[in-house]
């Protein structure tokens, strides 16, 4: 199941899927640093630095299918910590993931927000996959679900094509979620507000805060592959 993440960050959505069983065949992501990390951890896998011009660089040469086009579009517009303009606000680039996803036809669509994306722009993505020929459903899982010592709630959309040809539900069941009474993460990482003297300490607490958890990505994609959210 290839997948190509728009809005890549350092990966986090990356890494889960691929503990579900995807394999990533292209990232997009506008910050150097964040590109930086997953040259490093994708030294293979093929980058690009900006959304807005991405369909013209995946379809500049050859590339393989792409199975699912996943992605964190930001979250500024609609975050409950901003001015919440919404599409009205020029970091609104959900339209940018769209034009992505009419351009390769994947089967399926994982699309990561905030909670306040519910009460703004969530009609409209769930509107352009209904014109794009998807079906969607959106629910909300937190961090703490999977076993995180905070909660970390997250707005998830996922979709599937109405197109003959899509292929049977696999049978991967989802994730099963670890309480945190039960048990937690193996390490999780030291975002201590004093100085002491890290090398790019901001860039990298930015990109932590704003990356998806890997466990909660393998989940997402886990129900994704399972076809139990069809249910919810």
């Amino acid at each position: 199941m290839n997948t190509l993440e728009l809005f890549a960050g350092i990966g986090g959505l990356s890494l889960g899927l691929e503990r579900a069983g995807m394999t990533v065949v292209g990232q997009v992501e506008i910050n150097p640093f964040c590109r930086s990390v997953l040259a490093r951890h994708w030294p293979e896998v093929p980058r690009h630095d900006d959304v807005r011009t991405a369909v013209a660089w995946w379809l500049s040469e050859p590339r393989p299918p792409v199975h699912v086009v996943a992605g964190g579009y930001p979250c500024q517009p609609d975050s409950l910590a901003g001015k919440r303009r919404g599409t009205d606000d020029d970091r609104w680039l959900w339209p940018e993931m769209a034009r992505v996803i009419h351009a390769v036809q994947p089967w399926f669509v994982i699309g990561e927000n905030v909670l306040g994306h519910r009460t703004r722009g969530l009609r409209f993505v769930l509107r352009d996959l209904e014109r794009l020929g998807y079906t969607a459903r959106a629910g909300i899982v937190r961090a703490c679900e999977m076993g995180a010592s905070h909660p970390r709630p997250r707005l998830f959309v996922l979709a599937h094509t109405n197109r003959p040809g899509r292929p049977a539900w696999s049978g991967v069941g989802p994730a099963r979620p670890t309480a945190v009474g039960e048990g937690r993460w193996p390490a999780e990482p030291g975002v201590g507000r004093v100085a002491h003297g890290l090398p790019g300490r901001v860039d990298r607490v930015t990109a932590l805060g704003n990356a998806v958890a890997p466990p909660v990505a393998e989940h997402v994609g886990r129900l994704l592959l399972s076809g139990a959210w069809l249910d919810a």
